[in-house]
């Protein structure tokens, strides 16, 4: 019996397990069945494979589909109510249109076959070449359309299902004849654009998608995705394979059902059922997911396209997201910018309203809390504080609720000022992207600023904001993560961007199919959805033990790219510089004329005008303005140019009406004199030019040096009493008066007791401190203008590389002259050519012994003022001075403080900084000595060794063939100071260089009580901490109505990286009833004690405020009323009676 059991397992095994094989086996060569994947979908055989079955009908006859079409004149923008006014005309497929940024409207009739019905989807296939999208016939934006075969194609429109019932269906559509990426002549991005493209109309038909083939192309995708992704020899990897093979083996074109099998066999890898699931695929499998996904569109607010196209991607990106969010419950869209919210607000009401909606149900999320995605190199420090104060206001008073998260994925740099502002903002934690251009050495850590501020900040590891949603984005969340060991999470941050798009319904199905994959295996990292961008920081603030496991970084997040933007298109930075300092002082006047009511009392602080310039200055700062990397003149160029000069006549129109409150226009044939208002607030002196011809022909008196032909003198304004009003003044007996000295040919001394600056042979061969008998100039080097071939790897407006300075020519001045002689000032002009371009520049010594400052032992400042006719091509011109002083590093000012870079190649990093961004100086010293280059309109700057450099005009060609191209007046100066930059007066120096005061006639008693006015406020105790704002109260009332009482605004900030103990002292004419410290929103947070003193000669209120490195403060005074002391003895001073407007 058991030899007979035996022989019968022995022959159940040999059926199993033939003894006779004469096959080849089922050895494969894995790289061949790798490469046969690609030949399943489109290419050589899209006749058999798979495209071959993606659509069951497609009807474009006539009578199915009926298109007219109304073409806008010009480049005008009409709105959908406009458009539907005009006449139409009828237009088929294959019609032509344009020119390029044109739009187009069309109205659309389908008739849809009765045995549609039976079908899963009906469709409109819309492909114009361009960007397009679709409304209502009531004027709903429902969907946007990306034209052409890229990755960003989105040409379908899904019919509803009511009007598939109906059998017939209308709608409108707009084109615009621009592609994703504007319209480059050579389809290379970053070319200049073509202005006369035609787009064609390559479908407009009405069809019926195979939805199981397009989900069997959804699902092979993926399993090829994770082939290419994961690596070689896995079992995934192997399993994936082997899968997406045999689904080739599967198919048949000709046999519908085989589609079915092949999906069918998908399941293998992401598990049996796992579509049935929808959404909740993602409550399956891992508990805490490593890669946390969210859809987001960055739409650069100007580009390669001008700020009316911006809105319409604004329009076509979010209507696309809302349609999305209805057919796809998990995902979660988030967005940043008020100004684009505005604009859609203002251009799209009811697609405002649907967002609105979506932002309640908590799947459209506010991000960033600022006004645009702002360039965070060059706005100033009280720029960015606005940014996000416009930015937090407008979310909370649109949304009722303000951001959490700052947002800044692809600015060129971040200033290290920045976590003090994010979390003064109300934020904590920060995303972005930009530095995975570096080598950077982590994805998650806290950000500290120079003032010892950290923010939580992740850098996702993904290194992009635009992922696909593949599965190479999301293993890279992980396989790129830097820090591990101390937060394993990485934030996927997916949809099609840069020019607007956004996360399409193929990424959404993916991550789907991703998640079911790591659902079933641990070979992909799990990713979820539904999450916000605050749940995923919450989730690493609790993971990290509030940020205690993170690694820290310390100061600026220099970009190691892009280093050109600092200065190309130099009218951009101008206009940028002036109009935040005119808008500051436009503040600070309007503020003194609101409550000064004793001169015109039907003055009103005029707070939505100031708002409107400040809006219109911030959004010239998203950062590819404010660098200004934009295409060509008339319309990028021409939006940024437009808005500046309107804030300029705005800003001095308002300025204008502040100063008719605060000082009376002058009585004709009265004795007149010239006094000057300072802005800032430390005291100064300062040198004016006053016309001397027709009217002004009696303030020759007032002068102290006249101009070679009399029409001009130059008068010297003193205010070093420390109000804000300058008199006109005689030499004092510590001013040092000017010369110039010449051998009539090319040697050319500017001097006085201070400073001596020589010019021989067209170059400075001598800076010398006369009192203590210095030469600053390294032995056998000169100075001044150079220029270097400026030609880059590839983004030419954006970069300039290191190689650059290896091609320095130093210009020589041909033409030198005696413009003025002194004694209170003298001047040498002077004109060179070089190729096409002529360069003038007027070189002056100031004679004040502290030209900006009153501080003791200041060095007079060396003046350049240029005008140059600019024509090159691939230049760069920069100013240097080759210092006799040795420094390891050099100083540079940065928002609220400064920041220093080395001046060395030690490491990479270190030789990476060899052009940076720097405000209003750059300043190297060492021991006992430094020297400053003072800017009033550029940005880039550069000290490589002992040269110091001042970046000034550059030349591209793209993607703007005209960048540069004309005329440029621009000024410089050059500051030497005894001591340490530290010890120094360069940052009040550079501050009044760029705020000269505004000088004015007015009679000669009014002058003599406005001079002795006392200054309304100033700062005692240590010197170090600056006052740089006063406003109006944001929540203020200005309708004249009554309301709470008035409140003022100062900001003011530590600027030399120090402890400071300093007294605000308030005039006693100012009625402060309460003071307390705010955040940048002015939300109140600590009172603070208020003084009132009082003694013979004077009443005076004083606030103590303490302050560390770097610190910002904000402090908002709340005011009463009250008669001053002079008036209550009758006597007549100088007094105001404060008011609620």
């Amino acid at each position: 019996m058991s030899c007979s059991h035996h022989r019968q397992q022995v022959s159940t095994q040999d059926s199993q397990y033939p003894q006779l094989n004469y096959g080849t086996g089922n050895k494969w060569i894995k790289n061949l069945t790798k490469d046969r994947l690609a030949t399943f979908v489109g290419g050589h055989f899209a006749d058999v494979n798979l495209s071959s079955l993606l659509f069951l009908h497609r009807l474009d006859d006539p009578h199915h589909v009926k298109l007219q079409v109304w073409s806008a004149p010009g480049r005008s923008k009409p709105s959908f109510e406009e458009a539907m006014k005009q006449k139409f005309k009828p237009a088929k497929k294959g019609d032509s249109f344009g020119p390029s940024w044109t739009n187009h409207w069309w109205k659309v009739t389908v008739n849809i076959p009765a045995y549609f019905e039976q079908y899963e989807r009906v469709q409109f296939e819309f492909d114009p070449g361009c960007e397009a999208m679709i409304y209502s016939t009531d004027g709903v934006p429902l969907q946007g359309i990306t034209g052409g075969f890229g990755g960003d194609r989105r040409v379908e429109y899904i019919i509803p299902p009511e009007a598939r019932k109906k059998g017939q269906h209308e709608f409108v559509i707009e084109s615009s004849c621009n592609g994703m990426f504007g319209v480059p002549w050579d389809g290379d991005t970053i070319s200049p654009p073509d202005m006369n493209r035609y787009f064609s109309l390559a479908s407009a038909d009405l069809v019926v998608p195979n939805q199981e083939a397009w989900g069997l192309l959804a699902d092979f995708t993926t399993l090829r995705e994770i082939v290419d992704t994961l690596p070689g020899n896995t079992s995934l990897q192997n399993k994936a394979l082997t899968v997406a093979n045999e689904i080739m083996n599967v198919f048949n074109n000709r046999d519908l059902s085989s589609i079915g099998r092949a999906r069918k066999l998908a399941e293998e890898v992401f598990g049996e059922g796992w579509e049935s699931k929808g959404e909740d695929i993602y409550k399956h499998g891992a508990e805490n997911a490593q890669v946390w996904g969210i859809g987001y569109c960055h739409i650069d607010t100007a580009w390669l396209w001008p700020y009316s196209v911006t809105q319409q991607k604004v329009a076509r990106s979010w209507s696309t997201q809302v349609d999305l969010m209805n057919r796809y419950p998990e995902h979660r869209f988030t967005c940043s910018q008020a100004q684009q919210y505005k604009w859609l607000e203002e251009l799209y009401p009811p697609l405002f309203d649907r967002v609105k909606e979506k932002v309640k149900e908590g799947k459209f999320h506010l991000v960033g809390g600022s006004w645009v995605e702002n360039d965070a190199n060059m706005p100033s420090g009280e720029a960015l504080a606005r940014q996000f104060l416009y930015g937090q206001k407008y979310f909370e008073r649109k949304f009722g609720m303000r951001c959490e998260t700052a947002w800044l994925p692809d600015s060129f740099g971040l200033t290290g000022a920045l976590p003090q502002l994010i979390r003064q903002a109300g934020m904590k934690y920060f995303f972005t992207q930009k530095l995975s251009c570096n080598m950077f050495p982590h994805s998650t850590f806290n950000w500290v600023g120079i003032d010892g501020t950290q923010v939580l900040c992740h850098m996702t590891p993904v290194d992009t904001y635009t992922a696909q949603a593949t599965v190479g984005d999301v293993n890279k969340g992980i396989t790129n993560h830097k820090n591990l060991e101390s937060s394993p999470a990485a934030l996927l941050v997916f949809g099609n961007g840069d020019g607007g798009g956004g996360p399409l319904a193929k990424m959404l199905d993916n991550l789907r199919r991703i998640r079911a994959t790591s659902n079933e295996s641990r070979e992909l990292p799990p990713v979820n959805m539904g999450h916000s961008v605050e749940d995923f920081f919450d989730y690493i603030l609790k993971d990290s033990d509030a940020g205690k496991k993170l690694p820290n970084w310390n100061g600026e997040l220099y970009l190691e790219f892009h280093r050109g933007t600092y200065t190309s298109h130099g009218s951009i930075k101008k206009g940028n510089r002036h109009s935040e300092i005119l808008l500051r002082d436009l503040e600070h006047v309007a503020t003194l004329a609101s409550l000064y009511k004793d001169k015109r009392s039907d003055y009103v602080y005029p707070k939505r005008k100031i708002d409107d310039c400040w809006e219109k200055v911030l959004l010239n700062q998203c950062k590819y303005y404010c660098p200004s990397t934009y295409d060509f003149p008339g319309m990028v160029y021409g939006d940024a140019e437009k808005l500046y000069a309107e804030v300029r006549k705005d800003g001095k129109l308002l300025i204008d009406e502040a100063f008719k409150a605060l000082y009376p226009t002058p009585a004709k044939g009265g004795q007149e004199t010239i006094i000057g208002y300072n802005t800032t607030f430390f005291p100064r002196r300062d040198v004016v030019n006053v016309p001397l011809t027709g009217s002004n022909a009696a303030l020759k008196n007032k002068v102290v040096q006249a101009s070679k032909n009399g029409t001009y003198g130059y008068a010297l304004l003193d205010g070093t009493n420390g109000g804000h009003v300058s008199q006109c003044s005689g030499l004092f007996a510590d001013c040092m008066p000017v010369s110039v000295f010449t051998n009539g040919r090319d040697h050319f001394v500017l001097r006085n007791a201070s400073v001596q600056l020589t010019i021989a042979d067209g170059r400075i061969t001598s800076l010398y401190d006369v009192q203590l008998e210095r030469e600053l100039i390294a032995q056998g080097q000169s100075g001044g203008l150079v220029i270097f071939d400026d030609r880059p790897n590839y983004w030419d407006a954006w970069d300039v590389e290191i190689h650059h300075l290896e091609t320095a020519e130093p210009i020589k001045f041909s033409k030198i002259s005696v413009e003025a002689e002194g004694p209170l000032r003298a001047a040498l002009k002077a004109e060179t050519t070089y190729g096409q371009s002529t360069i003038s520049v007027t070189s002056e010594p100031l004679l004040i012994p502290m030209v900006a400052t009153i501080k003791h032992n200041s060095r007079s400042l060396f003046t350049f003022d240029a005008h140059v006719d600019w024509h090159e091509r691939h230049k760069f011109l920069k100013f240097e001075l080759p210092l006799d002083i040795h420094s390891d590093n050099a100083t540079y000012e940065t928002q609220f403080g400064f920041v220093q870079r080395p001046t060395h190649k030690n490491t990479t990093w270190d030789a990476a900084k060899f052009e940076v961004c720097g405000h209003k100086f750059a300043d190297l010293s060492e021991f006992g000595y430094g020297v400053a280059i003072l800017s009033e309109s550029k940005y880039g700057y550069s000290c490589r060794g002992n040269v110091l450099r001042i970046s000034l005009l550059r030349a591209a060609t793209a993607p703007d063939a005209e960048q540069d191209i004309g005329t440029h007046e621009f000024s410089w100066a050059v500051l030497p100071h005894e001591g340490h930059f530290l010890q120094s007066d360069v940052p009040m120096a550079a501050y009044l260089f760029n705020s000269p005061v505004y000088v004015r006639s007015i009679q000669n008693e009014e002058a003599k009580s406005l001079v002795q006015a006392k200054p309304l406020f100033t700062l005692h105790g240590d010197h170090n901490v600056f006052l740089e704002t006063i406003k109006r109260g944001e929540d203020d009332e200005f309708s004249g109505q009554a309301g709470s009482p008035p409140t003022v605004v100062l900001r003011l900030y530590e600027a030399f990286g120090g402890h400071a103990r300093i007294q605000l002292k308030i005039a006693s004419h100012f009625p402060v009833v309460k003071a307390s410290l705010t955040n940048l929103l002015e939300d109140e947070e600590e009172e603070l004690q208020v003084v009132h003193t009082e003694n013979a000669h004077d009443r005076l209120t004083s606030i103590s405020l303490h302050f560390h490195g770097f610190e910002v403060k904000t402090v908002k005074l709340t005011l009463g009323s009250f008669v001053a002391e002079g008036e209550r003895e009758g006597k007549r001073e100088s007094w105001v009676t404060i008011d609620k407007a």
